[in-house]
């Protein structure tokens, strides 16, 4: 018995010998190694925060060691903000300054970076902001990683916010009656004339970028101009509406250089390459106006969740006065959900380009009027249920389906093309005797007919119906008729060979031009691009 407890005693005491080694902590005499030498946190826009980035700190020594600071060199005054291991930093300084860090031998710690800053602080040469992480040690110059970011400028528009019973409550806007006869509010503000730090906030210049929070709203009588090259970004659950009785100008330009220097851009706010392709960052463009002079030219819009909504408020009003918009020379990309819904609307389009969207590219439901001329719709989304175009006579709600007539859906030159087998799809609803007009004129369509499930469906006879379908090419496999896309993955959807495919000139004619300026009147291709040699 004695024995056994000597052995106890004598492994206990093994074992708190072994633990009070472990941590026996060396002050640091350097050599640490880093994941990299410079973290470069993406642009950001004034005094809005930053995402996190991550730096790997390594001790490849067998020692224990104890930093005796790490810290941000500009001290509490940075504008970064460092977390190390989890720990928030010494008191007072607080994401600033962080003393005897302890690293085990062989291991490593994570530094996690944020910065807010503004252009204020930024070298105004070239609108960074920098600083440095350095490690201390007892032999000599601390060891640092260097931190940089690109603080830009912006033009700030958002709701105002009032704190009410510990609440903070939001500006809002009213939007008008629904079909439920309720008024419709969205949180967001209206676009002032004369806002004391914006100035004229209904037209939109490229001296520096615009940031929109909420929903913009141009209210009746007044007419909101976006000049060349003007940036916007949006933040999530935002947008611009265009009120009934307002008027929307984008006035986007031709580019000539890779910058795309006049070129209206529509985005999210994250400017980080992670995001660049991320569907659904923000809400949508909303147009109610009724006026027949909203015109759209040069835009590039991406991950909305729906790229451009134009329809009526109440949807199911019978109305003749619908909502209108022309666009020409633009593209949408990476909507969630829809590129264009258009309801009950009047739109016209040409030298479009729409690729990528959760639902449709284009989807004209509960009727209207729609024409479109050397545009190109490619759905790639990876699902088994989108399509490049729907159209549909109907609106459906829990009880009831409301119809309109679908007075006309032109589709002229056109490219209607994607990753699944049919591409298209036309639901028309009789009740009540609704029209249901359409016509493709030398388009060509993906529609692979697969079980025959469409070839007794009146509305799909591609061959026999001369008056719907006039000289379309039908692409019934991955293979015929396959139009040869640069990158349709990267939404980049000019062609990279002549599709050598039929034609109509009148439709030409009045597009000579396609979205990059180039002439089709020696050869002519559909879509929105003309293959050059």
């Amino acid at each position: 018995m004695r024995k056994l407890v000597l052995l106890l005693l004598t492994g206990i005491l093994v074992l708190v010998s072994s633990c009070r080694n472990d941590f026996e902590f060396e002050p640091s005499t350097g050599g640490l190694e880093f994941s990299r030498d410079t973290v470069y946190l993406d642009t950001v826009f004034t005094n809005i925060g930053s995402s996190t980035y991550r730096l790997k700190v390594y001790n490849r020594s067998d020692k224990d060691i104890s930093i005796p600071q790490v810290r941000l060199a500009k001290g509490t005054a940075s504008k970064y903000r460092i977390m190390v291991d989890g720990m928030t930093g010494d008191a007072g300084a607080q994401g600033k300054i962080f003393s005897n860090v302890e690293l085990l031998a062989n291991d490593s710690l994570f530094v996690f970076i944020e910065v807010t800053a503004d252009v204020a602080s930024v070298n105004p040469t070239d609108f960074l902001y920098t600083d440095k992480i350095e490690f201390t040690n007892i032999s000599g110059a601390p060891q640092d990683v260097d931190l940089v970011t690109l603080i830009q400028d912006a033009y700030f528009i958002y709701p105002q916010r009032s704190e009410v019973n510990n609440e903070f409550l939001y500006e809002t806007i009213s939007l008008g009656v629904n079909d439920d006869n309720q008024n419709v509010v969205a949180v967001g503000s209206n676009l002032d004339e004369f806002d004391p730090v914006n100035g004229n906030e209904f037209i939109w210049n490229n001296s520096k970028p615009y940031v929109i929070y909420g929903y913009a709203f141009v209210p009746n009588g007044k007419t909101l101009t976006v000049n060349p090259g003007v940036r916007v970004h949006f933040h999530a659950n935002s947008g611009l509406i265009i009120g009934k009785n307002a008027e929307l100008k984008i006035n986007g330009a031709q580019s000539t250089t890779d910058a795309l220097e006049n070129e209206v851009i529509f985005e999210g706010d994250r400017l980080e390459p992670l995001y660049a392709d991320v569907p659904g960052q923000w809400g949508a463009i909303i147009n109610y106006s009724t006026l027949s002079t909203n015109e759209i030219n040069h835009l590039t819009l991406k991950n909305a969740t729906v790229g451009l909504l134009i329809g009526n408020l109440a949807t199911t009003t019978n109305t003749t006065d619908f909502p209108k918009l022309t666009i020409k020379n633009s593209q949408i990309y990476n909507s969630s959900n829809l590129g264009i819904l258009g309801r009950k609307s009047e739109v016209t389009g040409s030298n479009l380009v729409i690729n990528y969207s959760g639902q449709a590219n284009f989807a004209g439901t509960f009727g209207g009027s729609y024409n479109f001329t050397h545009c190109t719709f490619n759905n790639t989304w990876p699902s088994s249920n989108q399509v490049a175009v729907l159209l549909t006579n109907s609106f459906e709600t829990e009880d009831t389906i409301y119809v309109s007539d679908l007075t006309q859906a032109n589709f002229n030159n056109c490219i209607i093309y994607g990753s699944n087998q049919v591409e298209m799809i036309l639901d028309k609803v009789t009740q009540g005797g609704a029209a249901f007009n359409y016509k493709f004129n030398h388009c060509l369509i993906k529609f692979n007919n697969i079980n025959n499930q469409f070839t007794n469906n009146p509305l799909y006879q591609f061959s026999s119906d001369p008056v719907r379908y006039v000289n379309c090419s039908i692409a019934t496999n991955s293979v015929i008729n396959k139009p040869k896309f640069e990158d349709v993955n990267n939404n980049q959807l000019w062609l990279t060979e002549d599709l050598n495919l039929p034609f109509d000139a009148t439709a030409t004619g009045l597009f000579p031009f396609d979205i990059l300026n180039r002439s089709r009147t020696t050869s002519t291709d559909l879509g929105a691009y003309q293959f050059v040699p």
